[in-house]
């Protein structure tokens, strides 16, 4: 009688355990961490910082700004303070033409792209894509992988001409270089998160203590351009009241090839007109410092750049 009552006092136990085991075992992977303990959740891809192409890496770093001692001259004392600077990603060397004229040839290829799929050139819809691949429809954009014509017809051969003009002169033919502009936008998520450019003035301060106004009127500062009828860039600041998330994007347009009158404009006494004629032209100099290229066409080929590397 005693062996049976401690084999089912045994036998109980086991039970016990068994269910112990199984209500923990599920609670324990409904919440993350050991004994109620925050551990965090995991989850999500890792990243990992590419490597540019030919581009070396600056290390983050310090420095101390201000004079450390006291001016003899006027006996003022600067003050000194640290100032950290983030790292980024410089190029080992200029950046050349061949480099440079990559950018300008993407922009010669997207013109081209969007002409063909114009229907005042033939109209062929494949070299835009307006659909995904589960036909909803999407922001048309161009699509890459249709390649461009080797026998062109008609109505692409005028798309092709009407990239190129002729010099009424020396009856030259040669690329229109004012039609290669780049449109590119600029969302300022920085202005667009400050609290004083809410719509709602009740979300302008956190600080329930301090009272907005809510007939406050909030001006916004906006870059925009357009391109006219005749061709021409416009660029203009707009500053006007805050009207929604619209405000905060910047339009840029951009005509992108270099300025080769430079070498006979900035070089007055010398004999460029070999460079002026094919220093950006030809293959030759392809691996020589691009010359020419203004702040604004600066700015376009890194913002051209960044967004054909982030594409892949």
């Amino acid at each position: 009688m005693k062996m049976k009552k401690n084999i089912f006092i045994l036998c109980l136990s086991v039970v016990m355990l068994s269910t112990l085991s199984g209500c923990f075992a599920g609670k324990s992977a409904a919440t993350p961490g050991r004994g109620g303990e925050v551990t965090g959740v995991g989850g999500g891809k890792s990243f990992r910082e590419p490597t540019p192409f030919g581009m070396t890496l600056v290390k983050r770093g310090w420095l101390k700004m201000g004079l450390t001692d006291q001016d003899s001259l006027w006996g003022k004392t600067t003050p000194v303070k640290d100032i950290s600077v983030d790292g980024f990603w410089m190029d080992e060397t200029e950046v050349t033409n061949s480099k440079y004229k990559q950018f300008v040839e993407w922009v010669h290829d997207s013109i081209l792209r969007t002409r063909l799929a114009d229907p005042a050139y033939g109209g062929d819809e494949t070299y835009m894509i307006t659909e995904d691949k589960n036909g909803n429809p999407v922001t048309p954009h161009l699509n890459w992988n249709k390649r461009l014509p080797r026998k062109p017809n008609e109505d692409e051969q005028r798309a092709f001409e009407s990239l190129y003009t002729t010099n009424p002169a020396t009856g030259e033919k040669s690329l229109d270089v004012k039609q290669l502009n780049y449109r590119y936008e600029i969302y300022d998520y920085t202005a667009a998160a400050l609290r004083r450019n809410r719509l709602n003035p009740a979300e302008r301060n956190l600080n329930t203590d301090v009272e907005v106004n809510p007939n406050e009127v909030v001006m916004i500062s906006k870059d925009t351009a357009y391109v006219d009828d005749e061709g021409n860039i416009h660029r203009e600041t707009i500053n006007r009241p805050l009207t929604g998330a619209w405000d905060f994007l910047n339009t840029y347009i951009v005509n992108v090839y270099p300025d080769t009158t430079c070498w006979v404009n900035d070089f007055r006494n010398s004999d460029n007109e070999t460079y002026l004629r094919n220093y950006f032209s030809n293959a030759t100099y392809n691996d020589y410092p691009v010359v020419g290229v203004t702040w604004e066409q600066a700015n376009a080929f890194c913002a051209w750049r960044t967004e054909y590397l982030l594409k892949g």
